[in-house]
Formats: structure tokens, sequence, C-alpha cells
């Protein structure tokens, strides 16, 4: 029996304690409602806490909390369509006025989707591409592109200084969009325009222009390749000719002086003992004749004179 009275005092006071205890996260904070209604003040400690058994606890996160918008097409002052995708940051700073005016974090997206997107597409329509991607500190030297198409492009202006820029604009949305959040309960840390781009269309047409300049580009260095090809084959075809015209003077020189010394030796030779010259040079026209020759001639020919004369002798 009492062993029986223990255990249901035991869940009697789980039960209890369930229903009067509760515990607060250090990065939480809490507001104690009753039949619908907060009562006392914002719960900011954490640690156990105690309540009524038909009071109940909403809890609301202290820290920083993500908002991402929707990808959304807006026209830019020029009347550039561009998908813009925007984030925040925000907390919750007056949970009370936080419970009354959202209710959750669910309701605080919604109204922040509406507040920041209308003020994202506001400030975007009312200004020109360039601003929106470029930051004010942006410079160019357009006389020290290596893309010298870059230069010649008309429709952007690279030496045009921008006069918000990006960080600008960012600053003017987290302004604007801040004024509407202290009724909500809600601070806005931050808005970043996460990503720019053109719309499909557009983008196709920004693709088809930047291929046809990349292939213009590629002719002319082509055109140029070509010309420099020529130039180069001009200089190697002129070289060559000369070098043929050198080589053919040079050879020339080289058997002019030959002969003029084979003459010159010839001529030593002759002038040293002319009739053994006269013998040598009948020799060796003898072993040209080869064993096949035929010539007809006079028996007292000088051809023969030195066959004939030892056998005379």
């Amino acid at each position: 029996m009492k062993t029986s009275l223990l255990a249901f005092i035991v869940v009697l006071a789980v039960i209890l304690g369930n229903l009067t205890l509760y515990t607060v996260d250090e990065a939480e904070q809490a507001i104690v409602v009753q039949f619908g209604e907060p009562i006392g003040d914002v719960i900011n400690e954490s640690g156990l806490k105690f309540k009524l058994p038909w009071q109940n606890v909403r809890y609301f996160d202290k820290r920083l909390l993500v908002w991402d918008g929707d990808v959304t097409q807006i026209p830019t002052l020029g009347r550039e369509f561009i998908l813009v995708d925007t984030t925040a940051r925000w907390r919750i700073t007056d949970p009370l006025l936080f419970l009354t005016s959202v209710r959750d974090e669910a309701g605080a997206r919604t109204r922040l989707d509406d507040i920041i997107d209308s003020v994202v597409r506001d400030m975007v329509s009312s200004t020109e591409l360039e601003e929106i991607v470029r930051s004010k500190d942006w410079q160019v030297n357009v006389a020290e592109l290596e893309d010298p198409a870059l230069a010649e492009r008309s429709d952007v202006n690279l030496e045009k200084q921008p006069k918000l820029g990006r960080e600008l604009l960012e600053a003017g949305i987290l302004k604007r969009a801040r004024d509407s959040m202290p009724a909500l309960g809600i601070e806005l840390d931050d808005v970043r325009i996460k990503r720019v781009n053109y719309i499909e269309s557009v983008r196709r047409q920004v693709e088809s222009r930047m291929i046809a300049e990349r292939q213009s580009i590629a002719e002319r260095f082509r055109s140029e390749g070509r010309g420099r090809s020529q130039e180069i084959l001009g200089n190697m075809e002129r070289d060559l000719r000369r070098i043929r015209s050198e080589a053919a003077r040079d050879a020339e020189k080289i058997r002019g002086e030959a002969d003029a010394e084979a003459t010159r030796i010839y001529g030593e030779a002759f002038g040293a003992d002319a009739e053994f010259y006269s013998f040598f040079r009948t020799l060796e026209s003898y072993r040209a004749l080869g064993a096949n020759s035929t010539l007809m001639l006079n028996a007292d020919s000088d051809f023969f004179r030195y066959l004939e004369e030892p056998q005379a002798q």
C-alpha cells in the first residue's frame, strides 16, 4: 500500500512539474501566455522557471535569423529586366510586440517578404544597371585593358564613375526597410543583394553578343597571325635567296681560284719539262680510250709518236 501511494505521489509530482515548470535556453527568450494573452514581462534569463498549470510559454530566438527572398524580376531605370536575389539578417528585439503583431517567425517572414521586396523593387527600378553591379570606388583604365574589344563597346561606358554603387544601394534599402521594423518588434540587421542576373531572353541576347565579340576578336587575331606569317615567310624567302646567291658567288670564286691554281701548276710543270709534260698528257689520253675504243687516224699521226719512237730507237 505504501509503495502504491509513493508511486502515485511521484507520478503526480511529475505531472505537476510538467505543468508548472519550464526551462529557458540561453539563446531564447520567453513569454508566459494565459488564455491567449501575455502575462508579465519578457523572460530573458535562462534557467528553470515556474508558471501556473493553465498557462503556456511562447519561446522566441535571441539570435540573428536568416531571411531569403524569392528571386524577383525587376526593370532598372534603363529598362533592363534583371533578376534580383536578396537576403537579410534580423532578430526579435521586442517579443511582446512581436507576438501581438506577427505571432511567430513564419508570420514575421511573410511581413519581411512584403516590406523588403517592396523596398528592393522601388530602389532597383529607380537605379541604373551600372550602379547596381558596380561599387562606388569602381575604376577602370580603358587604355590598359588587355582586351581592346571592351574599349570599343558602345552599349556600356566603362569609364563612368558610379554615383551610388552596390554598397550604398544596399545601405539605402536597409535604411528604408528598417523604418517599418519597430512596429513589428523586429530589428533588421543587414540586407544584401546576393545575385543579379539578366532574364532568360536578355541573357541569350547578351550571350550571343559576347560570342560575336569573341569571334570578331578571334578573327582579328587570325588575320594578324596570317599577316605576320606572310611577313615571316617573305623574310625567310628573301634571306634564302640571299644565302643562295652568296653561296653561288662564293662557289664561282672558289672554282675560279681553283682553276687559276691548276693553270698555274700546269704552267709550272710545263715550263719545267715540256717534253715530259707532253708525254704525261699523252699517256693519260691513252688510258682514257678504254678497251673498246676505235679511232681512225693516219699512221704518221703525232698521237702515236710515243708508241713508235721507242721501237725505232
